[in-house]
């Protein structure tokens, strides 16, 4: 079996930089408020001419060029995202047309804020396999189009962008070394966003009511303090690694609180923990690739180092992995 390598790696974040202040100006809030429980200072707001299509293409673009790979090569496109443009057609398959990827399959998975892992393990599988060779795996939200600014409990924690990666095929141990994925629907309740029943009655009368983002934040926060350090240490356990072999931990940005309480449970130092919810907030799909960019631009995380992703969201879901970063086993030019 093959194993599958990250070859290339991208993000797109909106110009638009909304503060803590800003949000004061029309919510009920402050800048100390915000930081002390949520550690986020500002937060990317896409503008009238963007889209999550276009976050996701241009993402991808950068991780094909990252990759050194024409988006024509490509045999497969998978989106991660909740905030589609259009129920249909899918977002990856508005992406393979603006990326001009003509020999790539398409198609979406929407496991909330989960939904890069997730993505990514489906993608790998196919390269594992044999069955295809060079697939890009994005993740791209525009979460802030879905937030009621009433509501400072989720209003203030959202904001957008996308991250993507290539994954190709490696003859060597490294890329994806482990996945844990999980969902408990039993929980789904404390995270929603409307969809079809938000605009048609059973009677068949229209709702005017626009679906907005809804989150038991209390709720959220004990699951993913829990699930985060269980996923983490399976996914580990998987690749017959232990947490002494991982050089960095890339958790799902949420809130600052998440992070810490999730990194004190599995013991892993601060410096070790890679932090940028201050500047992004919560991207939801794009977080962890956007992480994974920064952190390899920074010289953080070099080839060779084990890492570690976790995240959780909406369902209720959760995905782990383990990665180790390079792409020395990957023959450039191999064809399927």
């Amino acid at each position: 079996m093959y194993h599958a390598a990250v070859t290339g790696w991208g993000m797109y974040v909106p110009e638009h930089v909304l503060t803590n202040d800003d949000l004061t100006q029309f919510m009920d809030t402050s800048d100390e408020w915000i930081r002390s429980r949520t550690g986020i200072r500002e937060r990317r707001v896409a503008g009238a001419t963007e889209t999550t299509t276009t976050m996701a293409a241009a993402a991808g673009r950068a991780a094909c060029l990252k990759a050194g790979i024409d988006p024509t090569e490509l045999e497969l496109i998978i989106v991660g995202t909740f905030t589609p443009d259009q129920y249909m057609p899918s977002t990856a398959s508005l992406v393979q047309h603006e990326l001009g990827a003509s020999s790539a399959a398409a198609f979406d998975l929407n496991t909330a804020c989960s939904g890069f892992v997730y993505a990514m393990a489906v993608g790998s599988q196919f390269v594992q396999t044999g069955a295809y060779s060079r697939v890009l795996i994005i993740g791209a939200d525009f979460a802030s189009r879905f937030l009621d600014y009433s509501d400072r409990g989720t209003a203030i924690l959202f904001g957008d962008g996308a991250g993507a990666v290539v994954l190709q095929r490696s003859e060597k141990k490294e890329g994806v070394l482990s996945i844990e994925l999980g969902s408990d629907g039993s929980a789904g309740r404390h995270l929603t966003l409307g969809g079809a029943e938000s605009f048609v009655g059973l009677n068949g009368a229209r709702k005017i009511d626009r679906p907005f983002l809804k989150m038991n934040g209390a709720e959220v926060f004990r699951f993913a303090v829990r699930i985060m350090g269980e996923a983490a240490a399976t996914a580990t356990t998987k690749a017959g690694l232990t947490f002494d072999d991982i050089d960095l931990l890339i958790p799902h940005q949420a809130n600052s609180r998440i992070i810490e309480a999730a990194a004190k449970r599995l013991q892993m130092p601060r410096e070790r923990v890679w932090v940028n919810v201050d500047r992004y907030a919560n991207t939801s799909c794009a977080s962890i690739p956007i992480c994974l960019v920064e952190a390899e631009q920074t010289g953080r995380l070099t080839d060779g180092m084990n890492v570690v992703v976790i995240g959780f969201g909406g369902g209720l879901t959760w995905a782990a992995a383990v990665l180790r970063w390079g792409a020395t086993g990957v023959k450039r030019g191999d064809a399927t």
